[in-house]
């Protein structure tokens, strides 16, 4: 009789521990989750720097179109600087997501 009864409270308590694992591990997904969705929201910036860029440039051009040769080039530059922004936001949400 005793033995059976150290045997169905070592069960519950088993049962629990697993409960509560299993709990933990819900949570740590959920987070993750969460931390790789607010990490793209740098994606956003990237996206409104291009338009910012690309729209200045635009701009330039019609001001001085003895400039567009240089003009371009400096537009290339900064379209490449605000995607790598946009590319390190994008691998951080995967870091976060998968690691």
């Amino acid at each position: 009789m005793i033995k059976l009864h150290l045997s169905a409270y070592n069960h519950v308590f088993l049962f629990k521990k697993k409960q509560k694992m299993k709990n933990l591990e819900i949570i740590l997904q959920s987070s993750k989750m969460i931390g790789s969705g607010l990490a793209t929201s740098g994606l956003i910036g990237a996206g409104a720097g291009v338009g910012i860029v690309f729209g200045c440039l635009i701009l330039a051009f019609s001001r001085n179109p003895n400039l567009q040769k240089e003009l371009f080039s400096y537009a290339l530059i900064g379209f490449a600087l605000t995607e790598a922004i946009g590319l390190l936001a994008l691998v951080m949400a995967f870091l976060i997501l998968f690691i």
